[in-house]
């Protein structure tokens, strides 16, 4: 008789399968390494150890796979692929990947698509490990596309069923059987976008709109910037280009953080689609409203005196960057005024529209609240009325409505705790920081945003951070980016009672 209701070896066959996959992204490292002269030892003993795991735990017989497995697993492959994703970081050994915390924080800070990094000097780095934190990334951010619209919807995990509503994702599943081949059509879309941002990217260096772009750089910044992640292979991140390079990265931005589902329905022709969805006009509405805000802080405010063109494009950019969750920088906003930089930490907790490779709350969910916060406010005012929350033509219901309100405070108290812990902890270990450098860090790493203010700027590290803050903030990384509720489950009791 079984001792638990979830079935692990059906949970571990799965994992297993994820991690034989693995080992397909850890040959692009390889490759590079052959094509600079470097060696591949790291990223061969990587796919050892991937395809090795793998082939134990696919041993395991698959029975069934439920909601409890489905939380298990997710939680489990986001663990793990951090792990293996670590495993050339520390073999390699370079500068802080002496140490496997930053090794494993780097690992974390990949798949989550967090951007946030430890790396210090990246001249000292080979060209294979800084392009696998790229591909790892561009996993993560292809990962995140899927599990947001194959498994969480399914699971009604945080609001997460709206994505139904909003856009009908049970549209692109009609088109074929399964949920494998919803997998298939977004992937595709997903390197579809990935190698045409790679293109363009190339083709403004090779027409000297961007003297610097190579051909490395292309492809790294493509696989970094579809999937909102924010890894570079530049100390300088996205600052060390061109304005035309800034400019087109503002679009990638915008397009990896829109819901993917509707830029399907935009390719097949539906225009419709895209122009009724509530989600996008609130999405694009941040976006403008907050460029404005901030070019205007930034022409007021002390310390910056670009022109109109630099001051739109740096607005733009970190306004775009941090919404999108992906962490570029186009200059160092540390220097920027405390009105700017204010109004970047409020957008820290936006995020992007469901359905996308974006992190944090997501704009779908303060649709909802603020839809429902002014349905309460009428009906206090009109007691007997009877006044549903709608998205679109569809009602919402209040299940749902209660389950994006518990997310979205449940993630407030997430974050609170974070920033108390990180406050606690530099002090013990004795390297205090403030309170802001700690709101900043605590919401960059739940919200999975990547840099921060202060010490962990732009062009910052996490490096100088303890070790014991270092592990607290790989924890906020793993349970933020799979939407909390799949690692809470796991701690309850009642989740593994029959």
């Amino acid at each position: 008789m079984a001792l638990t209701s979830v079935d692990i070896r059906s949970s571990l066959s799965v994992l297993g399968a994820i991690l034989q996959w693995l080992a397909v992204p850890l040959a692009v490292p390889v490759l590079v390494a052959l094509v600079y002269s470097e060696s591949p030892a790291p990223y061969l003993l990587a796919i050892a150890v991937s395809l090795a795991a793998g082939t134990l735990f696919t041993r395991f017989e698959r029975d069934r796979i439920h909601n409890r497995e489905a939380f298990l697993t997710v939680s489990l492959a986001w663990l793990s692929i951090a792990v293996v994703g670590a495993i050339p970081l520390y073999v390699e050994g370079t500068g802080v990947f002496a140490s496997p915390v930053n090794a494993l924080f780097e690992g974390m800070s990949g798949i989550t698509t967090t951007g946030a990094t430890v790396i210090r000097d990246f001249d000292a780095h080979s060209q294979a490990l800084l392009m696998w934190r790229q591909v790892l990334q561009w996993l993560g951010g292809l990962g995140v596309l899927l599990l947001a619209t194959a498994v969480l919807s399914r699971l009604s995990v945080a609001g997460a069923q709206l994505m139904e509503t909003e856009s009908r994702t049970k549209d692109v599943t009609k088109l074929t059987p399964g949920i494998e081949d919803t997998a298939r059509i977004l992937g595709a879309l997903y390197l579809a976008l990935t190698a045409a941002a790679a293109l363009i990217l190339f083709l403004l260096g090779a027409v000297g709109l961007a003297p610097n772009m190579t051909a490395f750089d292309a492809v790294a910044h493509a696989f970094t910037a579809i999937a909102t992640a924010g890894f570079s292979p530049r100390a300088e991140s996205v600052g060390a280009f061109s304005p035309a390079v800034q400019w087109a990265v503002v679009a990638f931005m915008v397009v990896g953080a829109t819901n993917f589902v509707l830029l399907y329905a935009l390719l097949r022709g539906d225009v419709r689609r895209l122009r009724d969805s509530e989600e996008f006009h609130f999405y694009v509405g941040i976006l403008a409203t907050a460029t404005v805000l901030v070019g205007g802080l930034l022409v007021l405010g002390p310390g910056f005196t670009g022109g109109a063109e630099e001051t739109a494009r740096h607005a733009a950019f970190q306004v775009a960057s941090i919404v999108t969750t992906t962490g570029y920088a186009s200059t160092d906003f540390n220097t920027w005024s405390a009105g700017a930089k204010n109004v970047l930490f409020v957008l820290m907790f936006v995020g992007g529209m469901a359905g996308s490779t974006t992190c944090s709350i997501k704009t779908l969910r303060w649709v909802i609240v603020t839809k429902s916060f002014w349905r309460d406010l009428n009906v206090s005012a009109h007691p007997n009325s009877v006044r549903p929350v709608r998205l679109g033509d569809e009602v919402v219901s209040e299940d749902t409505v209660r389950d994006v309100y518990a997310y979205t405070l449940v993630a407030l108290v997430f974050f609170i705790l974070g920033t108390v812990l990180l406050v606690a902890d530099g002090e013990r270990a004795g390297t205090p920081i403030s309170e802001f450098e700690a709101l900043s860090a605590a919401a960059s790493m739940f919200f999975n945003i990547g840099p921060a203010f202060g010490r962990a700027g732009p062009f910052g590290t996490y490096e100088g951070f303890a070790r014991s803050s270092k592990l607290l903030m790989i924890l906020l990384m793993w349970v933020g980016r799979i939407e909390i509720v799949p690692v809470l489950v796991l701690v309850t009791p009642t989740f593994w009672r029959r």
